[in-house]
């Protein structure tokens, strides 16, 4: 029996759609990750003014977050206080071992004691002055977590910073690809919504598995594995922490 002309035509386009699609490279898929900055109180204390917003950008520097100081300050006035009377106790001692009144163990340690107190002064005012802290990095505000009013302790995040050079891409190959990309490689990013030319650099390989079958032995279960891949993006600024994105392979090295 005979099969239309018309039927063969369609069974081979057919045919060739499906192999189209087989060869097409349907990219790798991954998301846009973030190393935050956290930045808090080095002491507990009430949170007094917040400079900045969620989503502002702030230079090195720039004044985040402010909290109360009144206890760092009366520190700051009594070692001072106490810093003035072991200087008078040190010109008494210097004074007496000139008449040979006094003995040298008195003025070494009257000096030492007016040393150690100078530290401690030293000590309370940079105390003081971190009450004020500034941005440690060029970035943007994530997340605010505490308000003025607002209890914080001590090493808990007032604010959450983004530095553009902490954006990352975190995908994963196959093994069998694996040979196949290396440090520093060129890879493209496609997003939706994003710009059509975003490349990223690869900057870490994992050296292990992030997925084991239970059977690894043959060739169809060793394609199961695949190995995580981060990248560093050429332009951070178009991309938001949490999109997903697919990653082709490009075999091309990034420009330092």
């Amino acid at each position: 029996m005979s099969v239309p002309r018309s039927a063969a035509v369609i069974a081979v386009a057919a045919l060739a759609l499906v192999g189209c699609n087989g060869a097409a490279d349907p990219g790798l898929q991954g998301w846009v990750e973030a190393e935050m900055l956290f930045v808090g109180p080095d002491d507990p204390g009430r949170v007094e003014t917040l400079s900045v917003r969620e989503g502002d950008k702030v230079e090195v520097g720039a004044p985040l977050f402010a909290v109360d100081d009144e206890l760092q300050q009366a520190d700051v006035a009594q070692i001072t206080a106490t810093l003035a009377n072991m200087q008078r106790t040190l010109e008494r001692a210097r004074d007496l071992l000139k008449t040979n009144a006094g003995t040298q163990k008195a003025y070494d340690d009257a000096v030492q004691a007016q040393r150690e107190t100078e530290a401690r002064l030293n000590s309370a005012k940079t105390r003081l002055a971190r009450r004020r802290v500034p941005s440690p990095a060029t970035g943007t505000i994530q997340q605010i977590y505490f308000r003025p009013g607002e209890m914080v302790a001590a090493g808990r995040p007032v604010v959450a910073l983004l530095p553009p050079g902490n954006v990352k891409i975190r995908f994963f190959v196959p093994e069998t690809a694996l040979p196949t990309i290396a440090l520093n490689d060129s890879v493209a990013v496609h997003c939706d919504g994003c710009a059509p030319d975003l490349t990223a650099k690869v900057s870490f390989i994992s050296r292990s598995v992030e997925y084991t079958p239970p059977v690894i032995y043959s060739l169809d279960e060793r394609s199961k594995l695949v190995f995580m891949i981060e990248a560093r993006p050429q332009r951070p600024d178009n991309l938001r922490v949490g999109q997903p994105v697919t990653v082709r392979l490009t075999g091309q090295k990034a420009a330092p």
